[in-house]
């Protein structure tokens, strides 16, 4: 079946449908890593997104039951230049395009992704538009400008859990698959801000020794106090952090109370709710080959990103010094609470399937959480 991708600029990509049937619309990005589009996927922060693939082949690992990272797909579209049916997993149970079939999400594939993200890297990420149905250019042109700009939406809101609920899931194990822990032998309290939450982030905790308690982007600092944590994890999410204000007001009642560790929009919320400010990047960084200093040892860890925003260390002032730093375009990619145990990294030290050079950080929250515990 015949697909079209219109950029909001009047770029057109011709194509062929591996996906669900019809028309999506979203922030067109693209993502550098070789493996793991399942994970990809199954990532709540891209909801609102259509992801570009730059690896070349995609497909030849099907999916699995095992490899996701959320309760469904949230991303408007997929994007890939070869797709390939025919797949060989031990653990895969269906090809990529019954998956994106099942859960209605429309893909193309056929088009030069090279000339895309060369599109977009010099262009900045723009809306765009995947369709099977209407294959005029200049009706999907006119539909594509109708889209809002990714900047000032919540998006947030719309992939968080509805009530809290306990994980003791740990991480994946060859022989076992994923453990389930006694909650009795973890050490550490933490409530988990779920602003799109993936699940190897509360398998890390958990190997890390927290007893984890995940609850709604709208939980109250009161209500999370309550629960008297030893420490309290902001999670990744979709979307602009500045829309997320009331968010931020209750980050702020937290701060000082116990140690918080924040990622990717939880790191962004930190940095608001801190007095800053955060700036959209022309392009993001997705992907898991970007190179990143930690600049409190000098180490430089390869990491998994995925971010349109970034934080303005400038407008934090005096409050927090530069924890992180990326390599590539020297942006912000972690900050540290100056006198108070509070730290964030945009990255994603949970990368699933990797790489793991930022795992450390979990330990480093421990490590805090242990310092500070029964103060």
């Amino acid at each position: 079946m015949k697909a079209i991708l219109a950029l909001a600029d009047g770029r057109i990509f011709e194509g062929k449908s591996f996906g669900a049937p019809g028309t999506a619309t979203g922030e067109v990005v693209f993502n550098t890593a070789m493996s793991g589009y399942q994970e990809v996927l199954t990532d709540p922060s891209y909801k609102g997104q259509m992801v570009t693939m730059t690896y070349p082949q995609i497909g030849n690992t099907g999916i699995n039951t095992e490899d996701i990272e959320s309760r469904g797909l949230f991303l408007s579209g997929f994007i890939v230049k070869e797709y390939l049916e025919c797949y060989s997993n031990w653990r895969a149970t269906m090809s990529l395009a019954a998956y994106l079939k099942e859960n209605g999400v429309v893909a193309i594939q056929g088009i030069d992704t090279r000339a895309l993200t060369r599109h977009l890297r010099d262009n900045g990420a723009q809306n765009g538009i995947i369709s099977t149905v209407d294959l005029d250019h200049a009706s999907l042109i006119a539909k594509v400008r109708a889209v809002p700009s990714m900047a000032g939406l919540d998006l947030a809101s719309g992939v968080s859990c509805d009530k809290p609920y306990h994980w003791a899931e740990g991480v994946w194990d060859l022989a076992d698959g994923y453990p389930q822990v006694d909650p009795a032998t973890l050490t550490y309290k933490v409530v988990a801000y779920d602003f799109g939450i993936k699940y190897n982030i509360l398998r890390c905790l958990v190997d890390a020794g927290c007893d984890v308690t995940v609850v709604p982007a709208g939980f109250s600092a009161e209500e999370t106090l309550a629960l008297n944590p030893d420490g309290i994890f902001l999670s990744n999410g979709p979307g602009d952090p500045e829309p997320l204000r009331q968010v931020q007001e209750e980050i702020k009642k937290l701060v000082g109370k116990k140690p918080i560790f924040g990622i990717c929009l939880g790191h962004q919320l930190l940095g608001l709710a801190l007095g800053g400010s955060t700036v959209k990047l022309p392009f993001g960084n997705h992907g898991s080959n970007l190179p990143v200093m930690d600049m409190s040892t000098r180490k430089v860890e390869i990491t998994s990103q995925n971010h349109g925003f970034a934080v303005d260390l400038d407008s934090l002032g005096e409050t927090a010094c530069l924890g992180h730093e990326n390599l590539n375009d020297q942006t912000v990619e972690g900050i540290s609470h100056c006198t108070l145990p509070i730290f964030s990294v945009q990255h994603h030290p949970e990368a699933s399937p990797g790489p793991h050079d930022s795992q450390y950080l979990f330990g480093r929250f421990v490590e805090m959480m242990e310092k500070n515990k029964g103060q």
